[in-house]
């Protein structure tokens, strides 16, 4: 009925943990694909652990770094499933509860034209009271279904949603092409919005959590805030004609807000340094065009999937400004 992904690259003993409370949801998936990035990372960690013995319905696929791609790992996991349902996750979402699971079926099974519903993200202990904000502003406490007029209104948040963990109806998924093949970042959210435009709605699921959450510095800011304008520039058939600085420029005021009235006004400095390095990375991002291959490599986080990208293109060595690095090669 219904089988669950995990992509993975150096995993923690937190996986562990995680693959426990899967395991142990009042609705069993039927196996857990585990999509993992470089196999010495996680052979080092599983050795000595009876992993098979432990996990015996875990299936693991290895693939190189260079294989990589966050839109054409998930359809190849997908291939590998035939259940109606599937939940893709990363190695850093944590279920909060047993019923993980169960509440993000519930509006598909409901309602039959729900292509995704996706989890409710909350901070875990060690998170920053600015980050402790932004997971209560992203993912609020109550349910929340979107539809395509719901775009002229809300704009990019209409069809925000997160792979950090989102339950895909498949015959819908298989429908729509899984996935972009090629893209930076932002897989979940470009299906979202094609989703919508094929009439379908999609489902913020608020019973259904995890935790995740993070601390990144002012350069992890801009690096993936980098990656974000990138993926914007490369699909404007779904960001061309949306403004996300606005929703931007909101949460700013009402997390420095939040700040202000919790005590915790001397990280307002702080904050918005790091905001400010996020929307720089945006825009250069939005840009990377003009940029030269070394620049585009000290400013990305995935200096990788560029490189790839390049060795599959050589010709774009010839275009005006992208492509080129400094020393002209």
């Amino acid at each position: 009925m219904v089988d669950v992904v995990i992509l993975t690259y150096k995993p923690d003993k937190s996986i562990f943990d995680i693959l426990e409370k899967l395991e142990n949801q009042t609705v069993k998936p039927g196996k857990i694909i585990l999509m993992n990035t470089e196999q010495r990372y996680l052979e080092k960690l599983i050795y000595g652990s009876r992993f098979s013995n432990r996990f015996p319905n875990v299936e693991v696929r290895h693939i190189s770094k260079l294989e990589f791609n966050h839109g054409r790992t998930r359809n190849k996991a997908a291939q590998r499933s035939d259940a109606e349902f599937l939940i893709f996750m990363t190695q850093d979402a944590m279920p909060a509860d047993l019923n993980m699971i169960a509440e993000l079926l519930r509006p598909l099974e409901q309602y039959e034209d729900v292509a995704i519903s996706y989890a409710r993200q909350l901070p875990g202990a060690d998170a920053a009271p600015a980050e402790k904000f932004t997971r209560v502003y992203n993912y609020p406490d109550e349910d929340e279904e979107k539809t395509f007029e719901d775009i002229n209104t809300r704009g990019i948040k209409a069809f925000f949603c997160s792979n950090v963990c989102a339950c895909y109806r498949r015959n819908i998924f298989d429908e729509l092409g899984g996935f972009v093949d090629k893209t930076i970042f932002n897989e979940d959210m470009i299906y979202a919005y094609n989703a919508l435009a094929a009439d379908y709605t999609i489902y913020y699921a608020a019973k259904a959590k995890v935790y995740h959450s993070h601390n990144y510095t002012a350069k992890q800011q801009f690096q993936r805030n980098f990656d974000l304008g990138v993926s914007q520039a490369d699909h404007p058939e779904v960001f061309g004609g949306i403004r996300s600085e606005d929703e931007g420029k909101r949460y700013v005021r009402e997390c420095i807000g939040y700040l202000v009235r919790s005590g915790k006004a001397y990280q307002v400095p702080g904050f918005v340094f790091k905001c400010a390095a996020r929307y720089l990375g945006y825009k250069r991002g939005l840009n990377y065009h003009k940029l030269s291959r070394k620049r585009i490599l000290k400013y990305t986080s995935d200096p990788t999937y560029w490189k790839r990208s390049w060795d599959l293109n050589p010709s774009i060595d010839v275009t005006r400004g992208y492509g080129k690095n400094e020393e002209g090669l």
